[in-house]
């Protein structure tokens, strides 16, 4: 089925989403715009509100309904891109509209896991600390947040620190890729030997308390 044509009004509210325009964003919700009108790629207002970390466009989106689940045509939603752009002040602007936070990306992905390949150390610490979200979630590569960091990271201080606090959070540093291959072991062959180190000492927590749980 063909996809309806945006209203000039709808066309409008895309447009001051992107572009952060409060004003024309209300003007444009006055004039009788949809919250849920889509642009070509299926990308709602709030979506590309988010996107371009328009935060009191997105505040004045969510305060009248708009959809924070809502994905478009690549299974990305304003959600989603928090994950990506590592805001925290647009993941704090959307979490009164009620966040799905199991919600996953094409990747089969929660937000936290984009977040930590790409070393959002803010956003990693926020979104672990004030929403529910699995911090041992697995996408569909068969990689967590803390695999993500480690696989697809530098190596440097701040993917160190976001796997700081990911284990802080509750990352089973034992837990391994689709293949067998633990953190640790990716960390090693990579040559990132301040990360190895400190999933090394986490790993052997967790089997000490292990063995206090007579597990």
């Amino acid at each position: 089925m063909a996809k309806k044509s945006p209203s000039p009004a709808d066309r409008a509210l895309l447009e001051a989403a992107r572009g952060g325009d409060v004003p024309a964003v209300r003007a444009a919700l006055a004039a009788g715009a949809g919250l849920e009108v889509r642009d070509a790629e299926g990308r709602t207002p709030l979506l590309l509100a988010a996107l371009a970390d328009q935060v009191p466009a997105a505040e004045v989106l969510v305060r009248a309904g708009a959809d924070v689940n809502a994905q478009d045509d690549r299974q990305d939603s304003a959600w989603l891109a928090t994950g990506v752009t590592g805001s925290v002040a647009m993941m704090r602007a959307l979490l009164p509209g009620g966040p799905d936070v199991s919600l996953t990306n094409r990747f089969g992905g929660v937000s936290v896991i984009p977040a930590s390949e790409r070393g959002h150390v803010a956003y990693v610490r926020a979104v672990l600390a004030e929403t529910a979200v699995d911090v041992n979630h697995v996408n569909r590569l068969g990689w967590t947040a803390l695999l993500e960091a480690v696989i697809l990271g530098d190596g440097g201080r701040t993917h160190q620190e976001v796997v700081e606090v990911l284990l802080a959070a509750g990352a089973d540093p034992l837990l391994p890729d689709a293949e067998g291959v633990t953190a640790r072991l990716h960390a090693e062959r990579r040559g990132f030997g301040g990360i190895a180190a400190v999933l090394l000492a986490a790993e052997r927590r967790t089997a000490s308390r292990s063995e206090e749980a007579g597990e």
